[in-house]
């Protein structure tokens, strides 16, 4: 049977769809799996879609994800390798009725993950386009019900010329940063006195470097929060200036710098007010380490 071709308005339950095969996904692929994400036009509010949920999962190694295929195929998945795309795993769910679709990609594939993230972004913030590409959508899917080669095709021109714009527009210091904490992200036991790895920080300089740490947890109070680990190896690399960090907890979801880490860096200099820490992944929302330390008590000592 030939599979159904339903293009339908956005439905809010797509997220909540997405969420729910997150968690199964992150349990299937476990330590491997260093991120998830929403993508394709389900993960877009207001856009016109299938009703198929696209997930890209990114991994530390596609050869331990190859591993734990038979656990996906007990989920409902066919597991069909690159089909199509080098370095990908495709997965799919429902046959005929597709209802989930995943693609994973190794965290060093950087052109595929931004390429998916970059065309979901522009979506999300280019009305006029998203509304153009929901029309396009819902006359192939008219014209071709049951010919969904021919309905991707007729798509195809469009979405490449929007892929285009959306990678020349994307800026995806974001995702490089987190993802970049989470593969040092490792709870290990250094010994018996110390743990380390359970939260790990990432930030960008503003001469573009990228400097990870990890937090040491001890016995006693020697410890060091996974920010300043990252500072530390930055101003062993001769710099002191930040742009943006990302510290992300145990639970895999940015997090907040703890009170000894925000006043290490607003001693940092002058300007250190306007850090940019990563609140939440999926909307990039962002404070200012200014905001979170105001009428800092030193600003004057920098005049």
């Amino acid at each position: 049977m030939a599979q159904h071709v339903i293009v339908t308005d956005y439905d809010p339950q797509w997220r909540e769809k997405y969420l729910r095969e997150e968690e199964n996904i992150k349990e299937i692929l476990g330590e491997n799996c260093i991120a998830v994400y929403h993508i394709g036009s389900t993960s877009v509010p207001g856009l016109a879609a299938k009703p198929i949920i696209d997930i890209m999962p990114v991994v530390r190694s596609l050869e331990e994800a190859d591993r734990v295929s038979g656990a996906f195929e007990k989920a409902g998945y066919e597991y069909l390798g690159e089909f199509g795309i080098a370095g990908r795993r495709y997965l799919r769910k429902g046959r005929e009725e597709r209802t989930h679709q995943i693609h994973i990609f190794q965290a060093d594939d950087t052109a595929n993950i931004e390429r998916h993230l970059a065309f979901r972004d522009y979506m999300r913030a280019h009305e006029k386009e998203r509304e153009e590409y929901a029309r396009l959508k819902k006359s192939l899917a008219q014209k071709f019900p049951y010919d969904i080669e021919s309905y991707c095709d007729g798509k195809d021109a469009f979405v490449r010329a929007m892929e285009e714009r959306a990678l020349a527009e994307y800026d995806g210091i974001w995702d490089r940063l987190y993802l970049a904490a989470r593969k040092v992200q490792h709870p290990r036991e250094v010994s018996p006195f110390i743990e380390a790895g359970g939260v790990a920080a990432a930030l960008v300089t503003e001469r573009g470097s990228i400097y990870v740490g990890v937090c040491i947890d001890t016995a006693c109070s020697l410890g060091m929060c996974a920010e300043r680990n990252a500072i530390a190896n930055m101003i062993t690399n001769g710099e002191s200036r930040i742009r943006k960090i990302v510290a992300v907890m145990g639970d895999g979801k940015p997090g907040m710098p703890c009170g000894a880490c925000r006043e290490f860096m607003m001693q940092l200099g002058s300007d250190s007010g306007e850090i940019e820490f990563l609140c939440d992944l999926d909307s990039r929302r962002t404070v200012r380490l200014g905001d979170l330390v105001p009428d800092w008590w030193g600003t004057d000592r920098f005049e």
